[in-house]
């Protein structure tokens, strides 16, 4: 048994950044309640502060000062269903399908502010949730082995600043500094290592792991009933990025933009803790099982590159009620292909965790209707692709699928200075099967891993509710 679960579990951490919002990989899609209520189609209407996010271009529109300050509701149901997941000695895990491992509410705010400086600048700075999940499947489920609970928090500040060249042409520019920290958490396969070591392949391993217990004055015989490790890792980082815009004024009905958010750098830090206290009865057979593992505290490493992305933009005014407008978002997810993590002062392998992930077209189309000079109406439809490729490729951590965004949303005028934005969304996900095998085993010297093939199909839904609050000085 070696350094098997940290690596997995920093990689599920990575993957599943997002899995309790609702962009593609691990993206949380919506950070502004006013484009939420378009399906985020509404990049080039620039309408409020919250074009930092979307287009920082879009500065150029807005007068005065302003602020805009929301949060968005994340209300995710999933099930998972278990299809015969095994250890990689090939018995069944065993454990059955967890409950209740999706919280009932997450909650990403936002806010962001704007003031036009003269007729050509107008600078503004955004803060926002860019990625976060938790999940809790529980020690006991079919799937323990790749994931058993994950929690990450992230906030990305974005100060930026637009120029406008002329009644057509503004440009805007915005600089990321954005702050990521994961707790995670996976079972250790005791069970299956020692199932494995009764192979004559394996006779001088074990026998070195009895002498030592009956050394120590343990019981050898409770090996037979021994239960999971735990391994445990909190890491955090800061990493830099920036993000670019430009829009095209045809005239006052008709604009387009162009805008481009840069891959942000990570080299997660921490520290990670294993506990085998629990695996028997006897703490000396738990302390022995824990020195044959080759398991210690220790630190932890993984390096990645969130993915840039790409958007395309247009908003026409049909008229003075009626507005259309539509996104295409290209991501480069093939930047998460396999990860390798890394043990920083261990002679422990590192791991690959394999992904290979594609990357992903999100489309949005969606409309506005000015109900009365105090009430507009919003409604937006998006289909998003996923970048898993195969249900060989899905890890547990984030059972994701292509979906599709209904929204609706709402901005009341109370007078005019402020405004309230809602939004309503709701995400279907296509069915996602899972036939995930980790390709090392706890009894490898060059490699980390459990070993584990985790198999079953999982089933989403997501609901998403925002309120925002706007002011104009």
């Amino acid at each position: 048994m070696q350094r098997k679960i940290l690596p997995l579990v920093i990689a599920a951490a990575v993957g599943a950044l997002s899995f309790n919002a609702h962009a593609s990989g691990y993206r949380f899609g919506s950070q502004s309640v006013s484009a939420q209520g378009t399906a985020d189609a509404s990049g080039a209407e620039a309408n409020d502060p919250s074009t930092i996010f979307y287009n920082p271009a879009g500065l150029s529109r807005l007068e005065g000062t302003q602020i805009s300050a929301g949060a968005t509701f994340v209300v995710p149901h999933s099930t998972y269903n278990d299809t015969g997941s095994t250890r990689f000695v090939g018995s069944p895990t065993g454990g059955g399908n967890p409950s209740d491992y999706v919280p009932s509410v997450k909650t990403a705010p936002s806010i962001y502010a704007s003031k036009k400086i003269n007729d050509q600048w107008t600078a503004g700075i955004g803060l926002f949730v860019p990625y976060g999940s938790k999940l809790d499947y529980g020690d006991t489920w079919a799937g323990r082995y790749a994931l058993t609970d994950v929690m990450l928090k992230s906030v990305t500040i974005n100060p930026s600043l637009s120029f406008k060249v002329n009644e057509r042409h503004a440009f805007g520019f915005g600089v990321s500094a954005e702050f990521m920290k994961a707790e995670l958490g996976q079972g250790v396969d005791v069970r299956g290592t020692i199932a494995q070591l009764q192979s004559p392949a394996n006779a001088a391993q074990r026998q070195a792991l009895l002498a030592g217990i009956v050394a120590a004055g343990g019981n050898p015989a409770l090996l037979a009933t021994a239960g999971d490790g735990h391994g445990s890792n909190s890491v955090k980082d800061w990493g830099y990025g920036f993000n670019l815009g430009y829009m095209f004024t045809v005239d006052e009905s008709t604009r387009f933009g162009l805008s481009y958010r840069s891959s942000i750098a990570h080299k997660l830090k921490g520290s990670t803790v294993w506990e085998f206290s629990n695996s028997t009865t006897d703490p000396v057979v738990n302390a022995a099982l824990k020195t044959a593992s080759h398991r210690v505290n220790s630190a932890a490493l993984v390096k990645l590159r969130t993915p840039e992305t790409v958007s395309g933009n247009i908003f026409h005014q049909f008229d003075s009620k009626w507005a259309g407008m539509a996104d295409i978002t290209w991501s480069r997810h093939n930047r998460l292909g396999d990860l390798l993590i890394e043990f920083p002062g261990t002679p422990e392998g590192a791991e690959v965790i394999r992904q290979q992930w594609k990357n992903t077209v999100r489309l949005s189309l969606g409309t506005s209707y000015a109900y009365s000079d105090s009430l507009t109406l919003r409604a937006g439809i998006a289909h998003d692709e996923s970048p898993v490729v195969s249900a060989e490729l899905r890890h547990p951590a984030l059972p994701d699928s292509d979906r599709v965004q209904y929204s609706l949303g709402a901005k009341w005028k109370l007078n005019d200075r402020s405004s309230i934005d809602v939004a309503y969304s709701y995400l279907d996900f296509k069915d996602a099967p899972l036939n995930y095998t980790n390709l090392c085993n706890t009894l490898s010297r060059t490699c980390t891993g459990n070993g584990e093939t985790t198999r079953g199909l999982s089933q989403t839904h997501i609901s998403l509710l925002g309120l925002s609050y706007n002011y104009k000085f």
